[in-house]
């Protein structure tokens, strides 16, 4: 439990030097818990009071991270940009924006020319599986793409999971764009995510039973840029 708290709060310092915030914040809060956890499970007072003093000093910086994240939301100067390594793992949506996903998000619009193909499709299941399990108060989902002239199973593929998401009341729509070439995700909270490669930015799993088969965590990427930042609250009609 302390080497992992250890290796979190690294990881979270070295967030908080690049400056991706909301990042290092959710991973002050995760290392904060593990101290206190460890504090817990110790009996020697001298390791009991290093544990608490240490997590007081994490939960102190990720208080002065989050008034430093909402003064620069509410300034509309808030920016978070990263690169996604080529063959890197430890990608998957969760990871990359799942922190912006919460109870605030009623509705989601996503502009994404390459929702096509049948693994881009899955790829956006997965998308709206993360939203669905994220955002409780979530009530609309709606997506521009491409119509792909080839496959006509797209169409009956964004029409089944229209019917799926409809069985946890959040409507679904979708229309088609010639000219759409950019990618962006909107939510409702203000928080806008613009991944270079859209969804599409896994490389084909080694395999059916393959490791990342399945959990896109643990899928080879792409190289991509991945560009957050907060605007002013999209409207539930906005297309």
């Amino acid at each position: 439990m302390e080497s992992a708290a250890a290796s979190i709060l690294k990881r979270a310092v070295e967030m908080d030097k690049n400056e991706q915030y909301t990042l290092a914040f959710v991973m002050y809060q995760e290392g904060v818990k593990m101290l206190l956890d460890s504090m817990k499970e110790t009996k020697e007072r001298t390791r009991q009071k290093h544990f608490a003093t240490k997590a007081s000093e994490y939960l102190d910086r990720a208080e002065k991270l989050k008034d430093l994240i909402d003064n620069k939301k509410a300034s509309g100067i808030y920016r978070e940009f990263s690169k996604i390594e080529n063959g890197s793992t430890g990608h998957g949506y969760a990871s990359v924006f799942g922190r912006f996903l919460d109870a605030t998000v009623t509705y989601v619009h996503i502009e994404d020319p390459y929702i096509r193909t049948f693994h881009q499709c899955q790829n956006f299941v997965r998308l709206c599986e993360l939203l669905v399990t994220k955002c409780c108060a979530l009530s609309k989902i709606s997506l521009v793409t491409t119509l792909d002239t080839q496959d006509k199973n797209q169409i009956a593929r964004l029409q089944e999971l229209k019917q799926s998401l409809a069985s946890h009341l959040i409507s679904f729509e979708f229309i088609f764009s010639d000219t759409l070439h950019d990618r962006q995700i909107l939510l409702s909270n203000g928080w806008v995510i613009k991944i270079g490669r859209g969804l599409d930015y896994f490389k084909p799993s080694n395999g059916k039973f393959a490791l990342g088969a399945c959990d896109l965590e643990l899928r080879p990427c792409l190289e991509t840029t991945v560009d957050i930042f907060h605007r002013s609250q999209l409207k539930n009609d906005d297309t």
